[in-house]
C-alpha cells in the first residue's frame, strides 16, 4: 500500500511550526515525523547552516523519512522512540537545539492501513505495534497477561467503565482460543460492553488503551519531556500536540511544575531579583484547530497544542 492510498493531513501545520519560532540556523528536532508535514514546513524555514533531527518508530514512516535525508543533508532520521532523546542526540554529537515539537498519537496512515491491527474498522492480525520489527504484539499480550493487568490497562488508558467484565470475557475466550484479529476483539468487546456512547463504537476505548499500552505511550512521554528541556537553549521552544486528556493532562502539569519556582511567605524579606526564575514559561494559551481545519479533517477535533519556551533559569530536572 501506498502513501497516496493512506493519506495524511497534519494536525495545526502552520500553527506548530509557528510556535518554534524558527530561526534560519537553529537546530530543531521533530519527534514524531510521521509522514512529515511538521518536518518539511520546518526545513522550508530553516537556512543552509540550520539542522533538522527527527524520530520515529515506524518503519513506514522511516523509509519516507530516509528519501527526504537522501534530497537534504540539513535532515536527518532517527529509527527510535522519542524515550531515547537524549542519548540518540548524544550519538549525534547535538548538545542544544533550539525547538522541540510532538505530535503525538498514531498517524492517520498507521489507522487507515488495516494490516497494522490499530483499528476496528478492518479485520487484521492483531498487532498495534509502532515498530513492527520489535517488541510483543497486542495479540500476544492478551494472550498471557492477567485478568488484573488488562483489566487495569484497560481502565487506566481507555477510561472504560467495563473494563473488569471486558477482561474477564478475554480472559475466559482465551481458554478456548485466544484472540488473533481485530475483529475478533472488537465483537468481544461490543458483547461486554452495556452502553455505548452516542457516535462512538463500544470497542474504541478498549483498542486505545491496548494501543497505548502496547506503545508505552504515556511512558515515553513522561521520559522525554524532562530531556526535552535540558537541551533546549535559552529561548528555545517545546510545542506538543495531544490528542486525548490522558497525554494533554501528562504535557500540561509537567509544563505548571517546569515554570513554577519555590513560593515564599508573603512575610518573608526578599527582592524579586534574589528568586530563583523557573526554567521554562508558558506561551500563550493552549491551542486548538480552527473549524476549517476540523471541517476538512475531523480528527483535529481533538488535537490541543501547548508551548513553553526555555528561560535562563536553572532546570533541576535531570537528564
Amino acid at each position: 500500500m501506498t502513501d497516496a492510498v493512506f493519506a495524511h493531513r497534519t494536525v495545526l501545520l502552520d500553527e506548530a511550526v509557528a510556535a518554534l519560532a524558527v530561526q534560519p540556523d537553529g537546530v530543531y528536532v521533530d519527534c514524531t515525523f510521521g509522514r512529515g508535514g511538521h518536518s518539511r514546513l520546518i526545513l522550508q524555514q530553516l537556512g543552509p547552516q540550520g539542522r533538522l533531527i527527527a524520530f520515529d518508530k515506524d518503519p513506514e514512516a522511516i523509509a519516507v523519512a530516509t528519501a527526504l535525508a537522501a534530497e537534504d543533508p540539513r535532515f536527518s532520521i532517527v529509527h527510535n522512540g522519542f524515550a531515547h532523546f537524549a542519548s540518540e542526540l548524544d550519538a549525534l554529537g547535538v548538545q542544544q537545539i533550539n525547538g522541540v515539537l510532538m505530535d503525538l498519537g498514531i498517524s492517520s496512515p498507521q489507522i487507515d492501513d488495516g494490516r497494522r491491527g490499530f483499528s476496528f474498522r478492518f479485520d487484521a492480525p492483531l498487532d498495534m505495534r509502532m515498530d513492527t520489527t520489535r517488541g510483543q504484539t497486542a495479540a500476544q499480550w492478551l494472550a498471557s497477561a492477567d485478568e488484573a493487568d488488562i483489566a487495569e490497562v484497560i481502565k487506566t488508558y481507555g477510561e472504560e467503565r467495563f473494563a473488569r467484565k471486558i477482561a474477564a470475557a478475554i480472559v475466559a475466550q482465551r481458554l478456548e482460543q485466544p484472540l488473533e484479529t481485530t475483529r475478533e476483539l472488537a465483537v468481544l468487546v461490543g458483547k461486554n460492553v452495556r452502553t455505548r456512547e452516542q457516535g462512538q463504537d463500544p470497542a474504541t476505548r478498549t483498542f486505545q488503551a491496548i494501543r497505548i499500552f502496547i506503545n508505552r505511550e504515556l511512558d515515553e512521554l513522561k521520559d522525554v519531556l524532562p530531556q526535552t528541556i535540558s537541551r533546549l537553549t535559552q529561548g528555545g521552544r517545546l510545542a506538543v500536540i495531544s490528542f486525548h486528556s490522558l497525554e494533554d493532562r501528562i504535557v500540561k502539569n509537567f509544563v505548571r511544575d517546569a515554570s513554577t519556582t519555590d513560593t515564599l511567605p508573603s512575610w518573608v524579606p526578599v527582592r524579586a531579583c534574589d528568586i530563583a526564575e523557573a526554567a521554562v514559561k508558558p506561551v500563550g494559551k493552549a491551542v486548538r484547530a480552527s473549524e476549517a481545519e476540523v471541517s476538512a479533517n475531523p480528527r483535529a477535533r481533538s488535537a490541543i497544542m501547548r508551548i513553553a519556551e526555555r528561560t535562563g533559569g536553572q532546570w533541576q530536572g535531570g537528564v
